[in-house]
């Protein structure tokens, strides 16, 4: 497994990271996951409060207890839930408790939305702040942050000289949203950690409509859409969501090939990616609760496999959801255009306009017209 210095802070990491945030129920499972990576050299380990039910942190507590080989481990605090130094104290411990570790290598201040919630985060006694102590304390080694905000808020918030690196969302089908904060991200010695590089689970649900992108005979779609992100000049690691042994055995292999950034590589994929566009729906929820009860995420996930050339399945999709909502599901047609949706979205969806292509897409009065 290659590894790459994670920005200033002399730690080499591998450049596959294990995200904790989609688990499934089989805890065994997941632990026997974990440490089918570590054997393979996977050494960067993402978690949150509130992953998987709030087990997330748990689950890697299990399976650090039997680790042998050296790791870091990533978690986080947010300001929705600890908006000071004291809270974030608090919320520091108890990760500690459960991950069964003595110290947090990357604390990441969480899910930064845009500029304003970034100076909250920073504000005198906030939660910065309180990172700060506990990273005098010995208790954290480096404070990064986590965010959906665009490039440009990006660039600001790593331009502050205040944190040591930055988890964003890059992949294929948002590859421009956030270009420019991994830049300015290169340009000030940090390091960037890339959630969603496989958009959400899209890329392998679209394998068959995206056989252009690999360039080996032996390469899947999924590894080629990995080695895209680590080829990246500014990327540091890729954290892919994994929950099997098998999932961990196919991503790894993508680690022990790249052993450098490609830019030509990425302009080659960029160029062949070109005809399907960007805004795709990650499913990450964050849009939720909608005012009118719409399903957001389940819907959107339609118009993805519709977008992509999987008419069938996006149609079957629909029709399961509908089917397993029963009385509960709420078409998008019930759409109140309020735009809260959109305010929240970390990708800053035109998610009114999508609902409106899923009304005319797949409601049955529109489909027979």
């Amino acid at each position: 497994m290659q590894t790459r210095e994670y920005g200033r802070t002399g730690k080499h990491v591998s450049i596959i990271g294990f995200g904790g945030m989609r688990f499934t129920d089989d805890d065994d499972e997941s632990v026997r996951a974990i440490l089918r990576a570590s054997e393979l050299g996977i050494n960067y380990f993402d978690t949150a409060p509130h992953y998987c039910r709030d087990r997330s942190e748990d689950i890697f507590g299990k399976a650090f207890a039997s680790f042998t080989r050296p790791f870091y481990v990533s978690t986080k605090s947010s300001i929705g839930d600890e908006k000071n130094a004291d809270e974030v104290r608090r919320r520091a411990e108890l990760s500690l408790k459960r991950l069964g570790v003595s110290k947090i290598h990357f604390f990441h201040m969480w899910c930064i939305m845009n500029w304003d919630h970034f100076q909250k985060v920073i504000a005198p006694g906030g939660p910065y702040d309180g990172a700060a102590i506990l990273k005098k304390e010995g208790l954290i080694d480096h404070i990064v942050f986590s965010t959906h905000a665009n490039g440009d808020e990006i660039r600001r918030m790593c331009e502050t000289n205040r944190f040591e690196g930055v988890l964003l969302g890059y992949n294929l089908f948002n590859h421009s949203n956030r270009f420019d904060g991994i830049l300015a991200a290169q340009e000030n010695t940090m390091g960037v950690a890339v959630m969603n590089p496989l958009g959400g689970g899209m890329i392998p649900a679209a394998q068959s409509q995206l056989q252009f992108l690999p360039e080996h005979d032996d390469e899947t779609v999924v590894q080629a859409a990995l080695r895209f992100v680590v080829s990246e000049p500014g990327v540091t690691l890729a954290l892919v969501g994994m929950s099997t042994v098998a999932q961990v055995e196919e991503n790894a292999k993508v680690g022990d090939r790249i052993t450098r950034p490609d830019p030509e590589r990425v302009a080659r994929i960029k160029r062949k990616y070109g005809e399907f566009g960007e805004a795709y729906c990650t499913a990450c929820k964050y849009c939720l609760p909608c005012p009118a009860q719409i399903n957001i995420p389940n819907l959107l996930s339609c118009l993805n496999r519709q977008r992509v050339g999987l008419e069938k399945e996006a149609g079957m999709f629909y029709e399961f959801f509908k089917k397993t909502g029963k009385t509960d599901f709420i078409p998008a047609s019930a759409c109140a255009d309020c735009g809260i949706c959109e305010e929240r979205c970390t990708q800053h969806l035109p998610i009114r306009a999508q609902l409106r292509e899923v009304t005319r897409l797949f409601e049955s009065d529109n489909q027979s017209q």
